[in-house]
């Protein structure tokens, strides 16, 4: 799944100001996902590991869009000190 064209909510740029995720961060998740996966009918999860500050800080971002709106609308991002977790989870 890759996507064409999309925007950034109201509430997902509130929770990106709270949880202090540059916008920069959501576009590489989103260009360069390493996983994706369809998690209800239109809603699709995106997320991508990228380290922070120092080398050995990797987070996982996680980017929730709408596909089936046009443009795709992305309706929250969070990030994530617990990668081991989620990737255990989609290897399941």
């Amino acid at each position: 799944m890759r996507l064409k064209s999309w925007i950034i909510k109201e509430h997902a740029f509130f929770q990106m100001s709270r949880r202090q995720i540059d916008r920069n961060i959501v576009k590489s998740v989103l260009e360069n996902f390493e996983f994706s996966e369809e998690v209800r009918e239109g809603r699709w999860l995106f997320q991508k590991r990228i380290s922070l500050g120092e080398p050995s800080k990797i987070y996982l971002f996680r980017v929730f869009v709408d596909i089936d709106k046009i443009p795709a609308e992305v309706v929250t991002v969070y990030k994530t000190s617990r990668v081991k977790k989620y990737f255990e989870e989609v290897a399941k």
